[in-house]
């Protein structure tokens, strides 16, 4: 009994077992990417070290035009089309159904007004680093393009038709009557832009100068964005779209607009000296008392 309690005691002891169980080992996680994400990976890596820009101010981001401008990234020249057949006879017609009509077309006498444009924009030299023609789709002032391109020697590849920006300014109850009238339209837009002339029931549309000016506007942002360091001839069917154009441009209070009426067949090169440097307030309220110079 002594031996085996001596060989007991002699004998190593076993290890008591740990009361933790040792951790399990780690598994590293794998992010599941697909083929689409590993392109990506380099431009998103990029981005992330590259220093970062100050974002541009809203003010001058390309596409965001005012009246007046800050500046202009082209140079504009604005060219009324000649005499259409309709106003050879007297009348008044500016519904849009018919502007591609025959009789919307240069008469013989717009014809010659046309060839005389395109002979001042040669002497202005409004082509010769070649252009962009963009005239309305209504039948003269196309036709009006086709000469100017032909006479500037421009190709005719660089003709835009304008499908509705520089539709003629819709005279309402005015259509189908004499060219004589068209004063008492400028006399209600001398009251208030807002002023539409009476409604008629034939589709013509009654448009204010406020009408006008929203479409000229859309039309120069979209030239604006478009272009940069371009020439661009804008040709017009008629004055309106011109006038309040052009008086936008100068900051020309919009009820005087049509003291800057356009001859058929009239060209006159949008000058930026004559841009105003005081931008606020708005065209509407800015005045200027000696149009078209401005400044």
């Amino acid at each position: 009994m002594q031996t085996t309690a001596r060989s007991s005691a002699s004998a190593p002891s076993s290890p008591l077992p740990s009361s933790t169980s040792p951790p399990p080992p780690q598994r590293v996680a794998f992010l599941s990417l697909h083929r689409r994400d590993l392109l990506l990976l380099p431009a998103a890596l990029s981005l992330q070290l590259a220093p970062s820009a100050a974002a541009p101010a809203p003010a001058a981001a390309r596409g965001l035009f005012r009246m007046p401008p800050a500046a202009l990234a082209n140079r504009y020249f604005l060219v009324r089309a000649g005499e259409s057949v309709y106003e050879g006879q007297g009348l008044l017609r500016t519904n849009p159904v018919a502007k591609t009509s025959v009789d919307n077309g240069l008469s013989p006498v717009g014809l010659r007004q046309t060839a005389r444009a395109a002979l001042e924009l040669q002497r202005l030299g409004a082509c010769e680093d070649d252009c962009w023609i963009w005239p309305s789709i209504t039948q003269r002032a196309y036709q009006a393009a086709e000469i100017i391109a032909a006479a500037n020697g421009i190709n005719r590849s660089r003709i835009v038709p304008e499908y509705s920006f520089l539709d003629a300014r819709g005279l309402g109850a005015f259509e189908g009557k004499s060219l004589d009238t068209l004063p008492e339209v400028y006399a209600s837009d001398n009251i208030s832009p807002d002023m539409k002339p009476p409604p008629i029931s034939d589709g013509t549309p009654n448009e204010s100068v406020a009408d006008v000016f929203v479409r000229v506007t859309q039309l120069m942002s979209i030239l604006e964005t478009q272009y940069s360091g371009e020439t661009v001839v804008i040709v017009s069917p008629d004055s309106d779209n011109l006038s309040i154009l052009q008086a936008g441009l100068i900051g020309l209070d919009l009820l005087r607009h049509s003291s800057l009426f356009f001859k058929p067949g009239e060209v006159r090169p949008v000058d930026p000296s004559s841009i105003p440097e005081y931008k606020q307030p708005a065209s509407a309220v800015f005045k200027c008392t000696n149009p078209p110079s401005c400044k």
